[in-house]
């Protein structure tokens, strides 16, 4: 009994099949909390943004002071000396065994704004960088919610046809016993045949559909393959007003902040164009110690050790012809990124205008095509029992079909609409 126990478990096991696969419902939410854990593209902006903080801290950095040091040991030869025309040539020892030690210091004092104006540069480079990660986040929520949404509407199409294949069927049935009683044409059942072989297709093409879309939304969001999605929409319902929606895009479109940081960028690279006409200044202070001393004949060999400290200002003459070229064209590069700015601003607008009555036409084609269904049922039973009492022909039943199917279809694709204009909505106005 016991070899016959396990010999039927592992039997059990063999047929088991080994890639089943493991069913997963899930909300809009939980499809967003993996795209932020699994995508790549997001994981490139999120390091973006930590290098932009690196660059905060090296452009503080330049406040700090400058100090180098040197030091070297050298054998010196010895010296000859001649007159102007080479002749009466005397030859001087000198101690070979030489050394210097230096030690330089300098702090700037002003830099005619350029330090200030490379750290609020830096601050605005990583604020850009911050956009440019939320920017990202609703690219690639939005791109893996569409592809969830087509899932959601090929899976109710799905169930569309299923419920036809299922009412096919039984009219099937029907038709045979009618016509085994000499009430139908054996051509009718044929021609219901044929309809159930296309509904069969129609069905078989959903399902490679889907096998395929669900391949790809498990790619994108880092799912084992065998696992099937099986998405569950709220349906997202809104009464705010248009003028909320633009007021809402105002505050939180990435789109328009970066045209924002891009005018204020314009503005510190025209302070760092201005700051190179201006005067540098510094506090200088050096110290060294070399050996030995060459200055003199004979040399001496001693050590001799020196210092100053000071107070050095630095001034380019040639920016009074070459950097105000660079301002004039900072101010250009200014003047550019404030009409992007106002560009931004009314493609923005005329942007949630197109989503929010796209969405409001949305609820009007689901009522349409609400109405449709209900009347495409009526007309199918209605042509159902004339076709059954012999008042109608089997074309009359196949046209009444395939508009029930359409109109079934149709209805399903205007829900999902819905969905997908008001996550439209909420991506133009950067808050998806």
């Amino acid at each position: 009994m016991k070899y016959r126990s396990v010999a039927l478990l592992m039997a059990v096991i063999g047929v088991m099949p080994m890639n089943a696969q493991e069913k997963r419902t899930m909300t809009v939410g939980q499809l967003f909390e993996l795209v932020e854990s699994n995508s790549k593209t997001l994981q490139t902006q999120k390091t973006s943004v930590e290098f932009a903080s690196k660059g905060i801290e090296a452009a503080k950095s330049q406040r700090l002071p400058d100090i180098n040091t040197s030091l070297s040991v050298s054998y010196n030869g010895n010296v000859l000396i001649t007159n102007r025309h080479f002749g009466d040539a005397q030859g001087y020892s000198v101690p070979h065994f030489g050394n210097s030690f230096a030690l330089e210091a300098q702090q700037v004092v002003y830099a005619g704004g350029a330090i200030d104006a490379g750290i609020r540069m830096a601050k605005l480079q990583k604020e850009h960088a911050v956009v440019n990660e939320q920017l990202t986040r609703e690219q690639q929520r939005f791109l893996v919610l569409a592809q969830y949404l087509d899932l959601f509407k090929i899976s109710n199409r799905m169930q569309v046809y299923e419920k036809n294949i299922e009412l096919t069927n039984r009219l099937i049935e029907d038709i045979k016993a009618k016509h085994e009683e000499g009430m139908a044409l054996r051509n009718d059942v044929t021609r219901y045949e044929l309809q159930m072989e296309n509904l069969r297709l129609g069905l078989r093409k959903l399902q490679d559909q889907r096998a395929i879309l669900n391949y790809q939304l498990c790619n994108t969001l880092g799912l084992a393959q065998e696992t099937e999605i099986i998405p569950s929409v709220d349906f997202g319902t809104t009464n705010s007003s248009l003028s909320n929606w633009q007021s809402e895009a105002l505050s939180n479109s990435p789109m328009l902040q970066q045209t924002q940081l891009g005018k204020q960028m314009a503005t510190e690279g025209l302070r760092l164009a201005k700051s190179e006409m201006l005067p540098k200044i510094a506090l200088v202070a050096a110290d060294n110690f070399n050996g030995p001393f060459t200055y003199d004949i004979p040399p001496k060999n001693i050590n001799y050790n020196y210092w100053f400290v000071g107070v050095g200002v630095k001034y380019s003459l040639s920016s009074l012809f070459k950097s105000n070229k660079k301002v004039q064209q900072a101010r250009i590069t200014s003047r550019q990124r404030e009409e992007a700015h106002a560009v931004a601003q009314e493609q923005l607008s005329n942007q949630v205008q197109q989503a929010y009555t796209l969405y409001q036409q949305a609820y009007a084609e689901l009522e349409t095509q609400q109405k449709s269904v209900q009347l495409a049922q009526q007309n199918y039973e209605v042509v159902n029992n004339r076709y059954l009492s012999q008042l109608a022909l089997i074309t009359d039943m196949l046209d009444a079909s395939n508009i029930k199917l359409n109109a079934e279809l149709q209805e399903v694709d205007a829900r999902t609409n819905i969905v997908y204009h008001y996550y439209q909505m909420k991506y133009i106005t950067g808050t998806l």
